[in-house]
């Protein structure tokens, strides 16, 4: 099959268009994802706590701790985020603690989510403002 130059240029620009648009039609919402992770259960305050800087000096290497326990899941989410999920911890009967500790990227000044399951299918969440002085992954 052969294609004109003008069929090619289309075909090309249809192609960029599509990268273009296809993370914004696959990215979930913040609200999407929390329905997911609970199942559109309400989640309580207390039995989980984040640390994170209240000021972070960079964007791209931010600290954060998440410990809940008694918790059979946690979820960990920087809201202002193009994709907001930064990670899904599960643990088994054989964890010591339920304490996650990582560094993320944040796009801006923003809230970052801390969410778990309990071992009684309850679900509680924390929040926490980091403010972003530095451009992390949106500049």
């Amino acid at each position: 099959m052969t294609y004109t130059r003008r069929e090619t240029l289309v075909l090309g620009a249809s192609s960029i268009a599509m990268l273009a648009v296809a993370p914004a039609a696959f990215a979930a919402t913040t609200d999407e994802e929390i329905a997911a992770f609970t199942g559109g259960a309400a989640a309580g305050e207390g039995g989980i706590e984040i640390g994170a800087p209240e000021i972070a000096e960079n964007g791209n290497v931010v600290p954060v701790e998440v410990t809940a326990p008694g918790a059979e899941e946690i979820m960990l989410l920087a809201t202002g985020n193009p994709s907001p999920t930064v990670c899904k911890v599960k643990f088994g009967p054989a964890a010591g603690s339920q304490r996650v500790s990582t560094r993320i990227r944040l796009a801006k000044t923003q809230d970052v989510l801390a969410m778990a399951r309990m071992g009684d299918g309850s679900f509680v969440q924390a929040t926490r403002t980091v403010k972003v002085t530095i451009g992390g992954c949106g500049g």
